[in-house]
């Protein structure tokens, strides 16, 4: 059925969720997964000053670090369930760079925080936006 799974990541309880799920329907299925990251460059969406540059540098090496630690979780999560995969960290805006990667997977596992109202209009929706733009089917997984 599928073979090759994405599984983006954010670190949150949502994602963590889709990844156990996830996880399951890739045993189940014989399925390799890719877990991904996307570090998006905060300089993007905020303005830094010359003076807050080394600020901004030191933002994103934490961004990484944090990246890389849901990257590991979910290694972890995937070894212990005996499924093949493979953890990658890139840089760029999420929803063009899981759509990028999708472009090789059959499917997309990903774990919504089902806010709603001024919550939902001020941070957006990664997974919404991923959802309607995808050509790949895309599991969407609440956490709720």
């Amino acid at each position: 059925m599928y073979k090759k799974i994405l599984m983006p990541t954010d670190g949150s309880a949502a994602s963590q969720k889709a990844i156990g799920q996830g996880l399951e329907l890739a045993r189940l299925s014989g399925a390799q997964v890719t877990f991904l990251y996307v570090l998006e460059n905060v300089s993007y969406s905020l303005w830094i000053s010359p003076e807050s540059l080394p600020y901004g540098l030191e933002l994103m090496e934490d961004l990484k670090r944090v990246g890389q630690e849901a990257l590991q979780k979910a290694a972890e999560l995937a070894q212990a369930a005996g499924v093949p995969y493979e953890a990658k960290l890139v840089e760029g805006r999420p929803v063009e760079a899981i759509l990028a990667e999708a472009k090789d997977h059959d499917l997309i596992v990903m774990g919504t925080h089902g806010r709603s109202g001024l919550d939902r209009f001020m941070l957006g929706s990664v997974t919404e936006a991923v959802l309607h733009r995808s050509e790949k089917p895309v599991l969407v997984l609440r956490n709720k």
